[in-house]
């Protein structure tokens, strides 16, 4: 269920119990929502830059939980790799064919070491937009991201929408398609 933040800050008006209270919702359906996301995944991807035509890619993406040292906050990983490059990456380097990112969750931010576009950390803040979809913002190296990220069936498909700016000029737009293969489950 997703939280409405205005309707329970409103029934509770100043305690600060209540505002914990919407804290410890809204963490525990953001942990919810990463764990239906703990698995293997086949990303069908198609990539639009500026005026060029669209790019399509199939990639692979493993996302894992962390074992916890800090208890507060949980960690994940997020592996991926593409098994037929098809010249992309060699045309934009700045994508890379594999790699790893670790994720800290922490209240409404996703704190990742490093980003897809480069080796800058950043955070993300999110928006909870049912208990389907979460929206991702992110700002690093004059790259502005949003990404919609919506399960979809019972969690076996998800569904993507990135749109990345560079100084303020919309340059990559991305739809995936994602089935998961494997459910850890």
């Amino acid at each position: 269920m997703a939280i409405s933040h205005s309707s329970g800050i409103e029934r509770i008006k100043n305690s600060s119990a209540g505002i914990d209270r919407l804290r410890i919702d809204f963490d525990s359906n953001l942990r919810r929502w990463f764990g239906r996301n703990i698995g293997l995944w086949h990303s069908k991807r198609q990539y639009f830059f500026d005026e060029e035509k669209a790019i399509n890619l199939e990639m692979y993406i493993n996302i894992s939980k962390l074992v916890q040292s800090d208890l507060g906050h949980e960690s994940y990983r997020f592996k991926w790799w593409c098994e037929d490059e098809k010249d992309f990456f060699i045309k934009r380097p700045s994508y890379k064919r594999e790699g790893v990112i670790t994720a800290r969750l922490q209240g409404h931010q996703l704190i990742r070491d490093c980003s897809y576009l480069s080796d800058s950390s950043c955070i993300s803040n999110i928006r909870q937009v049912d208990e389907h979809e979460l929206i991702f913002e992110s700002n690093y190296d004059n790259w502005h991201v949003l990404e919609h990220t919506r399960l979809i069936d019972q969690d076996k498909f998800r569904s993507r929408n990135i749109y990345s700016w560079f100084n303020d000029q919309l340059k990559i737009v991305e739809n995936h398609h994602e089935i998961r293969i494997k459910n850890p489950n």
